[in-house]
């Protein structure tokens, strides 16, 4: 650890103070927990310098030795759970047991990083008339990997750990709200990898607008990789118009479920639960959209009540806290809107549906009850916007081919979620689903041996799965005359 806590900056190889500093809060209790180096665009330059310095060097690094440095990082990860957990339920707000087990599940997303750069494989070809031929995948060169603060190990880990097992040398920027746990695990990859100087970089700062941009507006950056909202999203995309470079894009997700007549009733309220209220509803594959046949519909929602009525908020340090804060009131303010708008146009407040009032006055953050919505229909703003919040608007539904065609009417396209049991049914709506991902009687898609990632304004390219690490290559064809 260094001196100077605020010595956040990971540039070429050294850790760094900035000339300023920002502070992070509690989102619970809104105190003040740390303050960490303000990044600018000299700090930027500096770092894609020293990543510029370094791709050479680290792309001859054998997929063997890339391998081994990042499943030392993640066994160190591992050993380091419950400290990283903690840390991050104090920038971000969720409960521990959630907090955990992000960071075990980004200590497996490294180690099949670490297993995708071995498998990185060419082809050749059969002989043309002057010999053979040659597919070789090289990697693509200096990334930028902008993450986001609903989970910000996972995220983090999983593009970075891509990027170094291709062989790019990338430079990581923490979202604003949640530094700390971000700048710890890339503490611990570089310590425990041994990483040479400028293989891997942080920036923390309050100014990522600033930052990403005087980084894309250099041609020496290859590839950004961005999860986020949709709307930074695509300004990062127009900003491709002077350099082409590699963007992977995951935004938004307005995540629909359906609930056939035929789903094991109790274990799809239990599973609906927990997919729409883990993280406070804070996730971008979080079900938006709740689509029930109308012949469960009572005894479904009699089940859902009894799980939600059993979520207890709190500070996520606390023991028993199932449920913690929203992130700021920007994301409260939303929330309120969406379920003032809902109720004047019909809908029926079935459980929560206002702040919460804790008896703890240090509790000061921007609580929400775990709210459901009944009677939900296709006008309301809950419809066609994500709430990012814990809200689950309820809708009704007779026929299979109307509400796989009201899930799909939406501009996002990333997980949806489908309740049944016959075969041939639930086969039928992922087919017919427009989504990148698509969870059957489940309720966490997200394993690293899958890929991951949206259709439409859902996003771009895919991390997981054997497909994630193409991400981080280019293709280079080599014909061979003998």
């Amino acid at each position: 650890m260094p001196a100077d806590p605020s010595a956040t900056l990971l540039i070429d190889g050294t850790w760094r103070s900035g000339t300023a500093t920002f502070d992070v809060t509690d989102p619970a209790t809104l105190q003040v927990i740390a303050q960490v180096a303000d990044a600018g665009p000299g700090e930027a330059l500096a770092a894609l310098d020293a990543a510029d310095k370094a791709a050479e060097t680290w792309r001859r690094t054998t997929a063997e030795e890339r391998s081994n440095a990042l499943r030392a990082a993640a066994g160190r990860i591992r050993a380091q759970a419950d400290s990283l957990a903690a840390l991050m339920t104090s920038e971000n707000g969720k409960p521990l047991a959630e907090a955990k087990g992000e960071v075990l599940g980004s200590a497996r997303m490294l180690e099949w990083a670490a297993e995708e750069g071995r498998r990185a494989n060419g082809r050749t070809t059969p002989d043309g008339p002057g010999g053979p031929g040659m597919v070789l995948r090289v990697p693509i060169g200096p990334t930028l990997a902008i993450t986001p603060w609903n989970f910000p190990a996972s995220m983090l880990v999983r593009k970075a750990g891509l990027a170094l097992a291709a062989g790019c040398p990338v430079i990581v920027k923490p979202a604003e709200q949640t530094p700390l746990v971000g700048t710890e695990l890339v503490r611990i990859i570089n310590e425990a990898g041994e990483l040479p100087a400028g293989v891997l970089q942080s920036l923390t700062t309050s100014r990522p607008g600033e930052v990403a941009g005087a980084l894309l507006a250099d041609p020496r950056l290859r590839k950004v990789s961005f999860t986020g909202s949709t709307e930074v999203g695509l300004s990062l995309l127009a900003s491709t118009r002077d350099h082409l470079r590699r963007t992977s894009l995951e935004m938004g997700g307005h995540s629909p479920a359906i609930v056939f007549d035929d789903a094991d009733v109790p274990a799809t309220a239990a599973a609906v639960a927990a997919a729409k209220f883990a993280n406070a509803g804070q996730s971008c594959i979080a079900i938006n959209r709740l689509f029930v046949h109308r012949a469960v519909h009572e005894e479904f929602l009699a089940l859902l009540l009894e799980k939600v009525a059993a979520l207890r908020l709190g500070h996520g340090a606390a023991e028993g806290t199932t449920t913690g804060p929203l992130i700021d009131f920007g994301g409260l303010d939303k929330v309120e809107r969406h379920v003032a708008d809902a109720v004047k146009r019909g809908a029926t407040v079935a459980a929560g549906g206002r702040r919460w009032t804790p008896e703890d006055a240090e509790l000061t953050g921007a609580f929400y009850e775990p709210t459901v919505l009944t009677g939900a229909d296709d006008t309301m703003l809950i419809s066609s916007e994500e709430t990012f919040g814990p809200v689950l608007p309820i809708y009704v539904f007779d026929d299979d081919d109307e509400a796989i065609e009201r899930a799909n009417a939406t501009d996002y396209g990333l997980a949806a979620y489908v309740f049944g049991d016959g075969l041939a049914r639930v086969w039928r709506a992922v087919d017919r689903l427009s989504f990148g991902v698509v969870a059957v009687n489940e309720a966490f898609p997200v394993r690293p041996e899958l890929p991951f990632g949206g259709v439409k304004n859902s996003g771009l390219e895919r991390e997981g799965g054997s497909e994630g690490i193409d991400a981080y290559l280019e293709t280079k064809s080599v014909a061979v005359r003998l």
